[in-house]
């Protein structure tokens, strides 16, 4: 937990204080070894990661960069990739550290160069990213500025890649719990912007879903909404039968009329789609860092419009909105 003590510590006089009390427990239970069968290969992992001070730092690069190959002799950095492959798979990024590229499945800098011109300014607001994985984003978001960036992501390996960057950055105002929306105290009221990239489909009902996150916005808040839609009207909205691109909690996939129809349905106020991307097999692919199947094996290999199961092709939208 001692990872987690200063970030606790800075719970009890803050907008965050009504979390202070059930968060603890919600970290142990996140990382307890007795539900994850590597926890403790992980945690060893990260110890023995070696001390090494960066030169420097730079968040506002496509790829996290920490340091540079001059910090580093190449034993040690081909030791280092050793120690960072016990961590496996990285899906969220990429980043360099010590001259050492971490080629992870998605190129997220993609979708933030999507997505970044379309939002509020993140200087000094204080933002809450759902679902954020490993927190390359959040390093994004800090690298604008941003107070204060929260992310949150039940996977507890994504917490463990998190504690390889925070290492080497240390930074004061960035952190990941291994934590999911459905923990965070109700009506909190206290982020200027939450993001949720790739969730809404996740969950069982989506209106909820977006209700979740405009509770935790404070009032004329920014809602930065992404997630897979497909063509249509109004009406639209695709219910798998079982998997959609071989997975098996997709619930629901609207068309973004049907996707602004749940916003104001919520009571969102000036709702935009602000980008529609058809995602390739260039932004999404296996990796030395992420070596299992990828959205090339999910697509038709006949038809790359459709997926394995017959249904459109991943397309992602982004919606921006705000809480009245």
């Amino acid at each position: 937990m001692s990872f987690y003590d200063h970030f606790l510590k800075q719970l009890k006089d803050g907008p965050l204080a009504a979390w202070e009390k059930d968060l603890p427990q919600q970290i142990q239970h996140g990382l307890d070894p007795n539900r994850f069968g590597n926890m403790t290969k992980w945690q060893q992992t990260i110890h023995a990661l070696p001390d090494i001070r960066p030169s420097h730092i730079a968040l506002n690069n496509a790829s996290i960069t920490i340091g540079d190959a001059n910090d580093m002799d190449e034993s040690q950095r081909n030791a280092f990739k050793q120690q960072l492959m016990q961590l496996h798979p990285w899906r969220k990024g990429p980043f360099e550290l010590f001259g050492l590229y971490i080629d992870t499945e998605w190129h997220s800098d993609w979708k933030w160069e999507r997505l970044k011109d379309h939002i509020s300014p993140l200087q000094d607001r204080h933002v809450l990213d759902v679902g954020c994985g490993n927190g390359y984003h959040c390093w994004r978001m800090a690298g604008e500025g941003a107070a204060s960036v929260v992310g949150i992501d039940p996977t507890a390996v994504f917490s463990m890649q998190f504690q390889v960057i925070q290492k080497y950055i240390q930074s004061d105002n960035v952190m990941v719990l291994p934590a999911g929306i459905d923990d965070l105290p109700s009506k909190l009221a206290s982020f200027d912007t939450v993001f949720s990239m790739g969730v809404l489909y996740h969950r069982r009902s989506p209106i909820d879903h977006i209700k979740q996150l405009m509770d935790c916005l404070v009032s004329g808040g920014e809602l930065v909404l992404e997630t897979l839609v497909i063509d249509g009207d109004e009406n639209t909205v695709l219910i798998p039968e079982d998997r959609y691109a071989c997975m098996r909690n997709v619930w629901f996939i609207p068309s973004t009329e049907m996707l602004i129809r749940w916003a104001e349905r919520c009571g969102l106020k000036n709702i935009r789609i602000v980008d529609v991307n058809r995602t390739s097999i260039k932004e999404q692919r296996s990796t030395d860092w992420m070596s299992f199947h990828s959205l090339k094996e999910f697509l038709d290999p006949n038809d790359s419009n459709k997926t394995v199961e017959g249904y459109p092709a991943p397309k992602r939208a982004i919606l921006v909105a705000n809480k009245p």
